[in-house]
C-alpha cells in the first residue's frame, strides 16, 4: 500500500516542479533545444535509476522487453512538454494551464478507460466528473 501512495505523491510533486520549471524557461530559448537538454538530463537520470528497477535481470533481457509503447510515449512526452512551453510563452497562467489541460485529459480518458481497459465507474466517480465539468464552467467565468 505504501508504493500506491508514494507513486502518486511522486507524480504530484514532479508535476508541480514540472510546471514551475516550464513556466520559468526563458522565452528567448529555442523550445526544442531546451527540450533536447531536458531529455539528455532525463536520459542520464534514467541510466542512474536502472539498477533500482532491474529485478536482478541483465540489461540485455530488459532491453528485449522494450516495445513500441516506449517510442510512442516518448513522442507523446515531446508533444506534452512542447505544448506547455508554448502555452506559457503564449501567456497562459501557471495556475490555469495545468488545471485545464489535466482536467480535460481526465475527462477524455474516462471513455478510454471504460471501453479500452474495461474500467468501471461508481456513483462517486460520476459525481466527481460532474464536479469537474462544473469547475470548468466556473473557471471560464470572468
Amino acid at each position: 500500500m505504501l508504493i500506491y501512495y508514494t507513486a502518486i505523491l511522486l507524480t504530484i510533486i514532479s508535476n508541480v516542479f514540472y510546471h514551475i520549471f516550464a513556466k520559468s524557461t526563458p522565452g528567448d530559448v529555442n523550445p526544442v533545444l531546451s527540450l533536447l537538454f531536458t531529455y539528455l538530463t532525463a536520459a542520464a537520470s534514467c541510466l542512474l535509476l536502472i539498477p533500482l528497477y532491474s529485478n536482478g535481470e541483465g540489461i540485455g533481457i530488459a532491453l528485449r522487453r522494450v516495445n513500441w509503447t516506449s517510442y510512442a510515449l516518448g513522442i507523446s512526452i515531446v508533444g506534452l512538454e512542447l505544448g506547455f512551453l508554448l502555452a506559457y510563452r503564449a501567456g497562459w497562467n501557471i495556475s490555469m494551464a495545468g488545471i485545464i489541460s489535466n482536467g480535460t485529459v481526465a475527462l477524455l480518458l474516462i471513455p478510454i478507460g471504460l471501453f479500452a481497459f474495461h474500467e468501471r465507474l461508481n456513483v462517486f466517480n460520476v459525481v466527481g466528473i460532474i464536479m469537474c465539468l462544473v469547475g470548468f464552467i466556473l473557471m471560464n467565468k470572468r
